[in-house]
């Protein structure tokens, strides 16, 4: 599969002796699979490609769930494995080189802090971290919903839980115009929040958020790899999961329309892809097939890194035309199933037996097939996979800390800023509304004092007996101090709105995108 074409190509593999199998830049948008069983070499391969975009300057975003992607960021050599490789290869001696590298971290332990907002997360992709059921993610919508109007940003998670609270307070006057709000469903997703904090969750949302136009810089030419440290986060898969998600949703909502280009303006792998579609509802898979149909046209091409081509719905599967396939194990009925699904996903090579060879590729070696220059798979090929030029294998701690000092991004997301958003003006709001309730209500009415709590004296006369006229006025006050809190919430939702821009809108996964 070798090409004449004097545009940028990545040599990917080649067998001893034979063509070069190269991933035509131009086509890298149309996205991509890399496949095989743990131990056949899925690392190495995805490491060989984010420093092959880097190189001809096309920024890369990975996540690092084992560790052992981050020697990306160091020249290579002194690895047996890699010259035998690339003796073999006939590409001896490598010109090993480093990448740029941008590091992130969730908990902002192992690389710069990387975090978003309830408000851009949105209700549906929330929901899904949460583990809510239907009614539930409802109830979220709506609070949600209530939110925007109001003009209330929710940018961490006091913010929701105020926010919630605040709903629940007035489930009755909010049943008119948005729908009955379940008290058992409130308690539910309080519940989901109380389990996610303890997860470390809470460290995702707050601000500065991310700015997705950070992970598409360029040093000297080269592409920065932004590299996710995703070994905590992968022990909760969820989060994990639904992390990259709502990053994938942000790069579609926020980038423009650019059609076909040379190159992408960015290459996004996505690691343990299965959890991606895992436990997912229908909705919610509609809508990530919709993002990756449509994410091409804006110039982001996404890799999906899985041990079987069939973790993925064929809907999703039909729109990978550069396909990497490491070996599959066949041991059982079920995985000859698997091996005979995955060889059927390949344009037909009448020299080679696809379903025979997946069980006998060694470590290292693929099944490859990439798109033309006219957008059409290549028959599947055996090969090699080429050698990385960067450091195969984690890198020490010392190397990671000096990387996480050298961060250009450090100084800008290193510490949190906590402005005013939903909990203060909701606690602002209550407080408000008690004062004007108390300063209105008759008996104060009559009072000269200043507007200050009395403190209770010994030797004043005892209180009265509560009479059905003081029940009376207690209900007056309490009238009125609800009217308050409704006049003051659209109050709030005015001088909010001029702050945060004419109008909220969200995006195709119920994320805040626009008017921000």
């Amino acid at each position: 599969m070798s090409t004449t074409s004097t545009t940028p190509t990545i040599v990917v593999g080649r067998r001893p002796g034979g063509p070069e199998l190269q991933l035509l830049p131009g086509m890298a948008n149309r996205h991509g699979l890399v496949a095989g069983a743990t131990g056949t070499g899925k690392t190495v391969t995805l490491q060989l490609l984010a420093e092959s975009f880097s190189a001809i300057g096309v920024p890369v975003f990975a996540a690092d769930v084992k560790g052992d992607l981050s020697g990306i960021s160091q020249a290579g050599g002194g690895n047996a494995k890699v010259e035998a490789r690339a003796q073999e290869l006939g590409v001896a001696p490598l010109a090993y080189a480093a990448c740029p590298v941008a590091p992130w971290d969730v908990y902002g332990e192992l690389g710069t802090p990387v975090r978003t907002t309830v408000s851009e997360m949105g209700p549906l992709l929330l929901g899904r971290l949460l583990d809510l059921n239907d009614t539930q993610t409802g109830v979220l919508t709506l609070v949600f919903k209530v939110a925007d109007d109001e003009g209330l940003l929710l940018l961490d998670l006091k913010d929701l839980r105020a926010m919630l609270e605040d709903v629940a307070a007035r489930a009755k006057d909010l049943t008119t115009s948005y729908g009955r709000v379940s008290a058992s469903s409130v308690g539910a997703i309080q519940r989901g929040l109380l389990q996610l904090e303890e997860q470390g969750g809470d460290r995702l949302f707050g601000e500065p958020a991310l700015d997705v136009h950070d992970l598409m810089r360029v040093e000297n030419g080269r592409g920065v790899v932004n590299l996710l440290a995703a070994e905590k986060l992968y022990r909760s898969p969820k989060l994990y999961a639904t992390f990259l998600l709502w990053l994938l949703s942000e790069l579609f909502e926020q980038l423009p329309e650019v059609g076909d280009l040379d190159e992408p303006k960015l290459v996004f792998f996505f690691d343990e892809a299965h959890l991606l579609f895992a436990d997912a509802p229908d909705a919610l898979r509609q809508k990530i097939e919709q993002v990756v149909r449509l994410i091409r046209s804006k110039g982001v091409g996404v890799y999906f890194v899985t041990q079987n081509p069939t973790d993925l719905p064929d809907t999703v599967l039909g729109q990978l035309g550069n396909r990497v396939q490491h070996a599959l194990r066949a041991f059982t009925p079920r995985d000859q199933k698997a091996v005979k699904a995955a060889a059927e996903t390949f344009r037909a090579n009448p020299g080679l037996d696809v379903k025979q060879t997946i069980v006998e590729l060694g470590v290292g070696e693929a099944l490859l097939s990439f798109l033309d220059e006219k957008g059409m798979p290549s028959p599947v090929e055996r090969a090699l996979v080429c050698p990385p030029r960067s450091r195969v294998g984690a890198i020490t701690a010392d190397e990671r800390t000096r990387l996480i000092q050298r961060a250009a991004l450090r100084a800008k997301y290193e510490h949190t800023v906590d402005r005013e958003s939903a909990y203060e003006l909701l606690r602002d709001r209550a407080a408000r509304a008690t004062e004007d309730a108390v300063a209105a209500s008759p008996t104060r009415g009559r009072e000269a004092a200043p507007r200050t709590p009395r403190t209770h004296d010994a030797d004043a006369p005892s209180p009265r007996p509560r009479s059905s006229g003081s029940s009376q006025r207690q209900s007056v006050g309490e009238a009125m101090m609800k009217s308050a809190a409704r006049s003051l919430g659209t109050e709030i939702g005015r001088q909010m709105g001029g702050r945060v821009g004419a109008k909220i809108v969200r995006g195709i996964l119920g994320s805040l995108f626009g008017g921000k």
